[in-house]
């Protein structure tokens, strides 16, 4: 099993469609090699901003034989494979690892609410698997399921290719009970925009966000700032991007981002349905944003 740390922000990266709904693996490629140019540290794909929910199994395992295929081993990449049944999800995490993934990412998903030993279970399974590092995601807005520290805990201690959390519940002493528990001894992820700044300076080994898709200059500069201790820089830097960190979160990320991107020349289709392009009025609001702080550069 590799015991590599993924440090930095990591980039998640937009399923492109064409205008009748089919994939468009081109516009992908194109975002990925952006993504990478712009210095991210990590490539994750297919995770909310990925739609990964709202793909068919074929079309799943085209994004991610692609996505690596791009990456091509120029960052590491943490694959997003969560799937309603276990069996679904072990599926997904061994085809990203027969690709060459560096770790894969489990927010533990299902319709009906979990118990502590089906999630401890679901987790066993997955680790028991494959041999790559498996990224923890807590997420209880999307999956419906919020994992307590001590249930993380119990995961963390039971499966041991769990190295890594991903937190984005947006409460900070979360974090501080994990380092304590661990020391720090098992890496913790900030997936709550807002709480970015905060994360970074109680210690969190990276960032996973999608902002790097249109904002990338100003997420790497604040990760560099808080990494070399300028921290009055890094509040600054921080509090200029946070409307768009907000936003992009509250409105929701594959709408918001494939609207950003179309703005900057890059046109990746609409989300998938139910999902919906962004408004009139949101598009005017985010190009706002965009403006403010290319005017800010």
């Amino acid at each position: 099993m590799s015991t590599s740390v993924i440090r930095g922000v990591v980039g998640y990266t937009i399923t492109p469609f064409k205008a009748d709904g089919s994939l468009d693996l081109p516009a992908l490629g194109l975002s990925i090699d952006t993504l990478i140019a712009s210095g991210v540290h990590a490539i994750a794909p297919l995770g909310s901003t990925g739609e990964g929910a709202y793909l068919s199994d074929a079309e799943w395992e085209s994004v991610v034989r692609f996505s690596l295929e791009i990456v091509a081993g120029r960052v590491p990449t943490v694959v997003s494979v969560s799937d309603l049944t276990t069996a679904r999800t072990v599926q997904r995490a061994r085809l990203a690892e027969s690709c060459g993934a560096t770790a894969v990412m489990v927010l533990p998903v299902s319709y009906w609410k979990l118990t502590d030993a089906e999630i401890i279970d679901h987790y066993k399974a997955i680790g028991a698997a494959i041999e790559l590092p498996i990224m923890l995601y807590n997420n209880p807005g999307t999956s419906g399921t919020d994992l307590s520290v001590d249930l993380i805990l119990r995961i963390v201690r039971e499966v041991s290719n769990v190295t890594m959390v991903k937190e984005s519940t947006g409460d900070i002493q979360r974090m501080h009970r994990l380092f304590k528990a661990t020391n720090g001894e098992v890496a913790f992820y900030n997936g709550c925009n807002p709480l970015t700044l905060e994360a970074l300076v109680a210690g969190a080994t990276g960032w996973c966000t999608a902002a790097p898709n249109l904002i990338p200059e100003l997420n790497l500069a604040l990760w560099e700032a808080v990494q070399s201790g300028q921290m009055e820089q890094a509040r600054t830097l921080f509090y200029r991007q946070y409307d768009m960190l907000e936003y992009i979160t509250r409105r929701g990320l594959p709408t918001t981002i494939k609207a950003g991107l179309k703005m900057q020349g890059l046109e990746v289709g609409a989300p998938r349905l139910p999902l919906q392009p962004l408004d009139a009025q949101g598009c005017a609001l985010l190009k706002g944003l965009l403006d403010e702080l290319a005017s800010q550069v």
